[in-house]
């Protein structure tokens, strides 16, 4: 059997898997972000939600990515979330790499 990432390295081989994986690399980013606060913070969904004054379900949904209706998180939200776990939201933009 395969690992995750055995997986995941076979099927970016496609080239239309990597396009569609490439295409979402910015969302991929921000919802390891939001795991990796969460469990640096030792939290639960749960303790967040409480926290941001919402359910668990809501966190769970934020977490992997907006659930079945996918949209994206306001700045409003994220910044609920970052002072739950104990952080402050930062916000960026970065140039380019030009060849």
């Amino acid at each position: 059997m395969k690992t995750h990432k055995e997986l995941i390295k076979k099927m970016l081989k496609n080239p239309a898997v990597k396009k569609a994986y490439d295409a979402q690399a910015d969302e991929f980013a921000l919802l390891d972000e939001l795991l990796r606060a969460r469990r640096r913070a030792g939290l639960s969904q749960a303790d967040v939600a409480r926290r941001m004054g919402t359910k668990a379900p809501a966190v769970a949904r934020l977490e992997a990515g907006g659930g079945s209706k996918g949209h994206s998180p306001s700045i409003a939200t994220l910044r609920k979330y970052a002072e739950a776990v104990g952080c402050r939201l930062d916000v960026s933009f970065r140039p380019l790499k030009r060849p």
